[in-house]
């Protein structure tokens, strides 16, 4: 047993992941097209992947319906094991995973340690689901006949990561759904197949994952982007990422042969609002850590920051010079908190934001600067409900404060947004901030928090555009199974005739 453990802390680097893993094996994509796996932060090319074809989909497809059949017979206790063995190999390969996380999601360090650690405690929850999936026995009102309702795999599941916490977004939704007894064709974002992928279909493969059970197809979104969901074989799709493609997701769900069930956790507009009784100087170290923790390009970051106009001033006074002390670079360094920007296209958008931004008429309180994909941050005063800053998702070192005049003001500005993902009030009253945080119209409100929150046994998801379904805890155990009702009837039942 110690010389396995010996292994376990002292493994060989993982390889070859410029594959596909289809049918437990590694092969190379057929497409003519490549897709160049850059480091966001130097420009050095990590990795270039040979794309698949549309037929090596069906190909992911068939395995996985044909393994999922198998998978699901298999006891609790077994595929408890895989995912206990998932989580060994987790500890092993620490370092090799955080620093993947780092090189190829710009993330920094810090962001990294977190994703790895979340990911970590999602798996550790996902392995105790073979054992509290269940069915129930339900009264009936006809004489002689008994009801059950078992609860069962849904099947195969087609799940679709982004880029920005690809490791445990991914993760996310693949350990529930392979405990709960489905399989699984993953296609991750362009910008991170490892991290978002290969990465975990190394771990579960050494685990021990009987082939077919996980399949990843990495291939341009024109070839296999709309086939993942209208391919007739999943019957649900899971999705983390932007609203627009979660609406195209969803319609294409209900388009094809086989309308699917679909999971989507989507965009954000999330607002921060500090009441003027609230301890001033902890409210800035949530809002700057909410806001620029992986360059903003969190679902959950703050977006807006609500400020009631008694303390407006002292606030922006405090938060501007903590933000000045953040020291933003090599996301390898252990006290970079803010990295590069993700690709060219983000940055772009960036780059209109602030544009745009100062256009409308917003403050700059604190003009930062771009050095290739590095964007220091950004910070607007004086935003008003009509301007760009306020209305849609920022994803980066942006952010806008917004004043309100009283309480109930800055709720109605919380409130003013077609999103609902995830929000955060301090105030120095609990009640007031229980009572505020009940009015607020989001999936997830955090007292004197910050709204960056993620934990594997409280249910994740949002409302309005922000989402459809939840994640984590029970509530995913409903999501990754469907219920069957069979009724039994002991004794000649009576129809009247």
């Amino acid at each position: 047993m110690s010389n396995n453990n010996q292994t376990l802390n002292t493994p060989t680097p993982y390889e070859n992941f410029d594959l596909q893993y289809i049918d437990g094996k590694w092969i190379e994509g057929k497409d003519d097209r490549v897709n160049k796996d850059t480091n966001p932060f130097n420009g050095q090319t990590i990795v270039e992947i040979q794309q698949a074809t549309n037929e090596q989909l069906d190909e992911a497809f068939k395995s996985a319906s044909e393994a999922q059949k198998q998978w699901a017979k298999t006891l609790p206790a077994q595929r408890t094991a895989v995912l206990h063995k998932v989580i060994q190999l987790m500890d092993a390969r620490r370092d090799e995973i955080i620093d993947w996380i780092i090189k190829e999601s710009g993330s920094t360090r810090i962001k990294a340690e977190i994703e790895l650690t979340i990911a970590r405690a999602v798996t550790v929850e996902a392995a105790t689901y073979p054992n509290r999936v269940h069915g129930e026995i339900r009264p009936c009102n006809t004489p002689g006949k008994q009801n059950y309702v078992f609860r069962d795999p849904i099947g195969v599941i087609a799940l679709i990561s982004p880029w920005n916490f690809p490791f445990h977004l991914t993760q996310r939704s693949l350990a529930p759904a392979i405990a709960l007894g489905n399989a699984v064709v993953l296609k991750p974002a362009s910008d991170t197949p490892v991290t978002g992928a290969l990465l975990l279909a190394k771990l579960f493969e050494e685990a021990g994952l009987p082939k077919g059970v996980l399949n990843v197809v990495i291939g341009a979104g024109s070839e296999i982007g709309d086939a993942i969901v209208t391919h007739n074989t999943p019957s649900l799709v899971s999705f983390t990422g932007s609203t627009p493609v979660g609406k195209h997701i969803g319609e294409l769900a209900f388009s094809g042969d086989y309308i699917k069930d679909v999971a989507l956790e989507l965009g954000g507009n999330n607002p921060f609002v500090v009441l003027k009784d609230a301890d001033i100087d902890q409210a800035v170290k949530a809002a700057v850590f909410g806001k620029f923790l992986h360059q903003g390009q969190i679902c959950m970051a703050i977006n807006r920051i609500i400020v009631e106009e008694d303390i407006y001033d002292t606030f922006i006074e405090k938060f501007k010079a903590k933000v000045e002390t953040l020291k933003i670079g090599d996301p390898s360094d252990k006290d970079t908190l803010i990295g590069p920007i993700i690709n060219k296209n983000q940055l772009e958008s960036l780059q209109d934001k602030i544009a745009l931004a100062k256009k409308e008429g917003a403050n700059v309180v604190l003009e930062g600067s771009i050095d290739g994909q590095l964007v220091s941050p950004y910070i607007f005063t004086d935003v008003t409900p009509q301007m760009d800053l306020f209305q849609n998702e920022i994803f980066g070192p942006l952010v806008g404060i917004i004043k309100a005049k009283d309480e109930e003001d800055a709720l109605s500005l919380a409130n003013d947004t077609q999103f609902g993902l995830s929000s955060a009030v301090f105030t120095g009253d609990m009640q007031r901030g229980m009572n505020f945080a009940k009015r607020m119209e989001a999936g997830m409100t955090h007292i004197n928090d910050m709204p960056v929150n993620d934990e594997s046994m409280v249910a994740f998801g949002g409302v309005k555009n922000s989402g459809i379904g939840r994640f984590n805890s029970d509530k995913v155990l409903e999501e990754f199974t469907r219920t069957h009702w069979v009724s039994f009837q002991s004794e000649p039942r009576e129809y009247g005739l």
